[in-house]
């Protein structure tokens, strides 16, 4: 992409957006280099080779914006560190397919937000770009996905007859008695939160089975065991109103025991699956009007904040999390002009 003057300086918001990207990728850079390599569906190797190809772009763009500003590039992750490419398969191509819908699916709405807050032409640029590359990314994976019969699609819902209006308070309850039939976006919102967990458990069985450090084998195993409770608690309340349960992947993930992806890409890739799922749980919450569903959202929400928590733990200790973009610390300075 063609990159414009220096300009202003980057805003917070900008360097923090740029910054997150450039982790991002170079972490996608690793796994995906592994899924290329044992990919078998000549179907899926030109999209797997297609993201691969953005996350290469995405680097060098943001590479030369922060050799721009004398910004330092992050250490982030390396080929020769972080993944062994020529190990076993970890997962089958469904797996891959379905992973690289949803991992897009992420990645627009970020670009979207990011792009609002975007103040400096060529940042705007680079991520008016990405959406565009990205929306007809994940339409040629969608039409792959129903081409080959495995696009899980929404529930459908009744055409109502005429207009109505809510007239009870009995909309809002849900703890005792009878409870009313769930809305369209509370359906919607249980069904994706299910189908990223159960996402969730069989990408953790996977890490699980590759970790080299007892600690990390422990902490994926957990995080299984927390997503599993998830959705046994979205199931659970789609099937009281007779909804059909998305399906899982657990049997799409390999036997191998070999050792692929390193420890600390995969705390990485697992703390950012719990950020994400603590921000679609907020969201979950703020937009079902049930009492009893966001109640559910707020225990759920308590339980993987810790998880994260010990998570970052784990990494800090290892010196695996590499410091974000940060204010300066004043204080901190003043005590160092006395020094």
């Amino acid at each position: 992409m063609e990159m414009g003057g220096k300009g202003p300086k980057l805003t917070s918001a900008e360097i923090s957006s740029l910054w997150g990207i450039y982790m991002n990728d170079s972490a996608v850079k690793c796994k995906f280099g592994h899924f290329l390599a044992k990919a078998e569906d000549q179907q899926i190797k030109p999209l797997i080779q297609h993201a691969l190809d953005v996350a290469n772009g995405n680097l060098t763009t943001i590479t030369e914006i922060f050799n721009k500003e004398q910004y330092p590039i992050p250490y982030s992750f390396k080929l020769n560190e972080d993944v062994e490419i020529d190990a076993p398969r970890l997962y089958s191509d469904t797996y891959v397919l379905h992973y690289l819908h949803l991992s897009a699916q992420i990645a627009l709405q970020a670009y979207s937000a990011n792009l609002a807050l975007a103040v400096r032409a060529d940042v705007y640029s680079f991520f008016n770009e990405c959406i565009s590359q990205l929306t007809r990314f994940i339409r040629e994976i969608k039409e792959l996905l129903l081409s080959k019969g495995l696009y899980i699609k929404s529930p459908y819902l009744p055409t109502p007859d005429q207009i109505g209006f809510v007239k009870s308070q009995s909309f809002l309850t849900g703890y005792f008695g009878k409870r009313r039939a769930l809305t369209g976006v509370e359906i919607s919102n249980l069904y994706a939160n299910y189908q990223r967990n159960a996402f969730g458990v069989a990408t953790l069985i996977g890490f699980s089975q590759v970790a080299q450090s007892k600690e990390v084998v422990e902490y994926l195993i957990r995080g299984k065991e927390i997503a599993g409770k998830h959705c046994e608690v979205f199931s659970s309340i789609l099937k009281e109103d007779d909804i059909p349960v998305p399906t899982t992947w657990d049997t799409e993930v390999t036997d191998s025991t070999d050792y692929t992806f390193s420890d600390k890409l995969m705390m990485y890739f697992t703390t950012a699956l719990i950020a994400l799922s603590i921000g679609f749980y907020g969201s979950s919450m703020a937009t079902s009007p049930r009492r009893d569903l966001g109640s559910h959202y707020e225990r759920l929400m308590l339980e993987i904040v810790k998880y994260a928590e010990d998570g970052a733990n784990i990494m800090i200790n290892n010196g695996w999390l590499e410091q974000p973009p940060m204010a300066l610390d004043r204080d901190e300075l003043a005590k160092k002009s006395h020094l």
